[in-house]
């Protein structure tokens, strides 16, 4: 058993002062007493302590483009190509030492949850691994070796476009047919730090008649699709299929409690409601959002009607769920110069059981009895964060002020440092070899 001593925690109830968390072997939540001293057997964790955060929306080869694409122009679609050609260089070798470090440096972040949007499943040419999953394990491996937790999304991407086959460099992507990347799919096994789920790339990318597969193999699992995240895709779903496609997803069933849609950007009000009746979450992903100039979606019309918000670091152009989770506040100001549109319990929600449910952990993302003991410890005596109150929160830290980060009650991250030592020389070494296969 383990106990954590808190000068500050962010419990159910609100911040609280002089918290203990103990744990059990498993690292559950076994008991949480406030008001109370430290112990000598505690370990103390400085400052607020905040359930572990859920990253609802990662693609951790698109980290090896930082600081690379930013400063070229173009559009979306030519960002594409150039993450295309990163996605060419990957094996299950190179890619698991990649994602091991994108995933330390989420956990130096406060997560403590991903979820790994995966569709580079085959070699280059599509030929099948010997373990079709190999690229699959790669993830799950590097995870592992982080020490976070990780649902992996397994994603159906079947076609290049509206009525398009696969291209060269999409060739990996690929299984053939939905129906064969179920059976894939089927030989992957959940694991106490894994979680397995499925996603529809896009229904650019998924022809309609093969989706209502992918949602019966998904069933009782978390299912994620990117959705309208640029006007393109919108036009030529209806050109194809006469219907958005919030209402082609709906029609053949892909829409629920269990689905999660990324991105939510280019909605008409008819797919705000079917979102929300639905009970769909929609993942926002605003540093990316913003990064690929894709827009601002319309997150306080979807929280209006019920649809549960989550957030996601997606391409990793920045690792900072602050910066997520205040921009998605940030971003309403600006479309309807308004302030306060979500207050700093809602983004913490969307940071937390919000994100979590998404990825199939219900039992994270609070510091309570019964819950996994998750957490991340945040300074207030940074630049950033000395003298806030400490229910802001949100508005002031980053991803620096991290202090401890403790996973299934075991810490990972200690007074800012991975427990793999040297992250950055890691991430140097990994995006290197990248570029260097090009």
């Amino acid at each position: 058993m383990a106990t954590f001593w808190c000068e500050q925690a962010w419990l159910p109830d609100g911040v609280t002062k002089r918290v203990r968390v103990a744990t059990e072997t498993a690292g559950v939540v076994s008991a949480v007493d406030v008001g109370v001293d430290p112990e000598p057997a505690d370990e103390r964790l400085p400052g607020i302590v905040l359930p572990g955060f859920a990253n609802a929306h990662s693609h951790a080869f698109h980290r090896a483009l930082r600081g690379r694409t930013q400063g070229t122009g173009g559009t979306f679609w030519t960002w594409r190509d150039r993450m295309y050609e990163i996605a060419t260089t990957l094996d299950p070798d190179s890619y698991r030492r990649l994602a091991t470090a994108v995933y330390a440096e989420m956990a130096l972040a406060g997560i403590t949850c991903v979820g790994e949007f995966h569709y580079v499943h085959h070699a280059p040419d599509g030929t099948p691994y010997g373990d079709p999953n190999a690229m699959g394990d790669a993830l799950r491996d590097a995870a592992r070796a982080a020490g976070v937790r990780l649902t992996l999304l397994d994603t159906c991407y079947l076609a290049g476009g509206f009525g398009q086959p696969l291209s060269a460099v999409q060739q990996r992507f690929g299984d053939g047919t939905a129906g064969l990347w179920a059976d894939r799919v089927a030989a992957l096994e959940p694991d106490a730090m894994t979680r397995i789920g499925a996603a529809i790339h896009s229904v650019r990318a998924v022809p309609a008649e093969q989706i209502p597969t992918v949602v019966a193999a998904a069933a009782g699992r978390p299912l994620h699709v990117h959705l309208s995240e640029q006007p393109a895709e919108n036009e030529e779903s209806l050109a194809a299929y006469a219907a958005t496609p919030t209402q082609l997803l709906h029609d053949h069933g892909a829409l629920g409690p269990a689905t999660t849609a990324v991105h939510a950007t280019h909605l008409t009000p008819d797919d705000i409601a079917l979102l929300g009746e639905a009970g769909t979450t929609a993942c926002f992903c605003p540093t990316t959002e913003r990064d690929l100039a894709d827009g601002i979606g319309p997150a306080h019309a979807l929280r209006d009607v019920g649809v549960p918000l989550a957030l996601g670091s997606d391409q990793h152009a920045v690792v900072d769920m602050f910066e997520e989770a205040r921009a998605l506040e940030m971003h309403e100001r600006l479309v309807t110069h308004e302030r306060g549109r979500f207050t700093p319990a809602e983004l913490m929600t969307a940071l937390g059981t919000a994100g979590h449910g998404s990825l199939g952990w219900p039992e994270l993302g609070r510091i309570d009895v019964g819950a996994m003991c998750d957490l991340a410890s945040v300074r207030l005596d940074t630049p950033r964060t000395a003298g806030i109150d400490p229910t802001q929160l949100v508005f002031a830290a980053t991803a620096a002020d991290i202090d401890t980060v403790v996973i299934g009650g075991r810490p990972v991250v200690r007074a800012g440092r991975h427990v793999l030592g040297d992250v950055g020389g890691l991430l140097h070494e990994a995006v290197d070899e990248v570029w260097s296969r090009l």
